[in-house]
């Protein structure tokens, strides 16, 4: 969690230094216009490493919202290996079964 931070800290001062229109908070923002294909915002894996190659803020900002996403991934994925080097496998089954919803949560949430 605490990388995550720093590097949506990082992210956001360099895309303030780049963009200074960014700065003023002033006007009306939605949600709808922020998540729309339209933004520069990368909005892929592909369009996320082509903006973090370019140094682009708003893809350090994403890949800092994307390590905080995977921290409960890992964490569970970690339990699973614990569970089976522990040869507990009615634990790792359950923990395994977990990580397994968890991450088909996330494309389900895609549909």
């Amino acid at each position: 969690m605490v990388l995550s931070v720093l590097v949506i800290a990082i992210g956001l001062g360099v895309m303030f230094a780049h963009h200074r229109a960014y700065l003023p908070v002033r006007g009306d923002f939605s949600y709808h216009e922020l998540t729309s294909k339209t933004t520069p915002f990368p909005h892929s894996l592909a369009s996320l490493g082509h903006s973090i190659a370019k140094g682009d803020g708003r893809g350090i900002v994403v890949l800092g919202v994307f390590i905080l996403i995977l921290t409960p991934v890992l964490r569970v994925a970690v339990g699973v290996l614990s569970f089976i080097y522990e040869k507990d496998p009615a634990m790792a089954l359950v923990t395994l079964y977990v990580l397994i919803v968890l991450v088909g949560s996330f494309f389900l949430a895609g549909v």
